[in-house]
Order: C-alpha cells, then sequence, then structure tokens
C-alpha cells in the first residue's frame, strides 16, 4: 500500500490470522486469473476452486503455479468433497487434493442431506493432516430457511470442536442462500447470533460476493472480518473497503480498543 499520512485501519500483512480475503474462481480464463493473482496477491490469502470447477479446469496446475508464486493458498470448494462423499470415495477424494499439493480442503453438507456431527467426523479425521475449512448453511434456499440462528451457532460449535480451523458462513455464489435470503437480503439474525454467542470472529469466514454484503460485514465485525467468495474483479475494491477509501464505508474508523465506530 502507498504511504500517504491518512489515519486508515491497520491492516496485517500475510499470512493474516484475520482480515482474510477469499476468492472464489468460478472457471476465469488462465490470463486474467494469473493477471488478478499477480497484481493483487498481497491482498488475497486464498483462492477456492468453486464446487467442481477444478475436475474441469485445462490450466489448473498453471492456475495453481501462480497461487504458490504469490504466497496465496487454495483449496478445492466442499460441493466437490460432497459429490466424493455421495459415491463413497473419501479415501479418492483424498488423493485427489493431495494429488495438487493442496495443503486446505473444504468440508461442507450445503447439499448432500449429511448431518452436521457426520460432517464433524469428517473434520475430526482430516483436520489430523490438513487445515480444515468448514461450512454452513445449506444451498438450497428453502431448505436454508428452515435453518435457524440457534442451529447456525450450534453447528459453528460443533465444527470448530471438531477441528475445524475456520468455519465458511454458507451465502453461495450469488448470495441467495444459507446467510441470505432467496432475493439476496441478508439474515442478520444470524449474524446477530454469531456475534451474541462470542464465537470468536477470527474463526469465521463470512462469504460475501456482493459489495451490499461485504460493507455489512464490515461495518458489523470491522476492517479485518473475513470474507470469502469474492468475485476476481473485487480484491482492490474489497480492500478499499476496509480501509474506508470508498463512500459506503467512507466515515468507518477503528478506535483505541479495536472496535468499529460509524460516524455520520
Amino acid at each position: 500500500m502507498i504511504y500517504t499520512g491518512l489515519n486508515l485501519p491497520e491492516r496485517s500483512c500475510k499470512p493474516r490470522r484475520d482480515g482474510i480475503t477469499a476468492l472464489i474462481d468460478n472457471g476465469v480464463p488462465l490470463q486474467y486469473f494469473q493477471d488478478t493473482i499477480n497484481s493483487s496477491g498481497q491482498y488475497i490469502d486464498y483462492v477456492k476452486f468453486g464446487w467442481g470447477t477444478s475436475v474441469v479446469t485445462k490450466h489448473l496446475e498453471a492456475k495453481i503455479a501462480c497461487l504458490q508464486d504469490n504466497g496465496v493458498e487454495f483449496y478445492f470448494g466442499g460441493t466437490l468433497f460432497e459429490k466424493f462423499v455421495s459415491q463413497n470415495k473419501v479415501r479418492e477424494f483424498e488423493q485427489f487434493i493431495r494429488k495438487f499439493n493442496s495443503r486446505v480442503i473444504e468440508i461442507s453438507n450445503g447439499t448432500l442431506d449429511m448431518t452436521n456431527q457426520e460432517k464433524a467426523t469428517y473434520i475430526k479425521e482430516f483436520s489430523k493432516d490438513f487445515v480444515v475449512l468448514s461450512e454452513v448453511g445449506a444451498k438450497d434456499s428453502s431448505k436454508a430457511l428452515l435453518q435457524d440462528a440457534s442451529q447456525w451457532v450450534e453447528w459453528i460449535l460443533e465444527d470448530l470442536e471438531a477441528g475445524s480451523s475456520k468455519v465458511i458462513t454458507e451465502a453461495r455464489e450469488t448470495g441467495t442462500s444459507g446467510i441470505c435470503h432467496e432475493n439476496g437480503e441478508m439474515r442478520l439474525e444470524i449474524i446477530d447470533k454469531i456475534m451474541e454467542a462470542g464465537i470468536d470472529l477470527h474463526k469465521i469466514i463470512f462469504e460475501a460476493p456482493s459489495k451490499k454484503m461485504q460493507t455489512t460485514f464490515i461495518k458489523l465485525a470491522g476492517p479485518n472480518v473475513n470474507l470469502g467468495n469474492i468475485s476476481f474483479l473485487d480484491p482492490i475494491p474489497l480492500e478499499t473497503l476496509r480501509l474506508g477509501l470508498r463512500s459506503d464505508t467512507f466515515f468507518m474508523s477503528e478506535d483505541a480498543t479495536g472496535l468499529v465506530n460509524l460516524k455520520g
């Protein structure tokens, strides 16, 4: 970041414990991928190869090499894990991720009919050898609406207890399920419940594919909130939101305690 003398929120350098930005690759072209990572890699902590795109991505190895050159971790979408589980091929899933030397895996139950307790069993097993990012919330919007805020807190705590490094809150790449209503409106009661429960927000990655969601989470939890499912268009715009360099968060500042104040 260029020095300006402005008073801006403090941002840590990689590897970061908080303020994590996780991009989602939904199949962007190789040159676009490389240009984004090479130009903005200092602001990107993870890239997720969304759902099962890694299986049909022609230049997957080249993309991974670019990430490694820029110190960006990667993992494959939880839906791919669920596909392997649905065919009783968990060992084949492990072989797949080891083939690409991935240190991080996502374990979810957003599509497959799998209890959170069953998911926690997989988390416990895989956390012995990998950094596990688990995910809570359903991808089907009608099913997601039946999952109340208390259940979300229960699942998050269960995942963390099982060995998950961080828990991702489902919103899909469209922001239309999980922690959101089908029309894109955020289910703020879930976010409130997570914060009221005293869960360490360093342990949560909120999926926030839209600027509206990113702004809301930054205002609620501060500039160093962990955000995921960020578009390849957005690492720089998101960083300006975190720093109050955009109108949406212009009047945000950090006081001496690190808590966010909203002015005006």
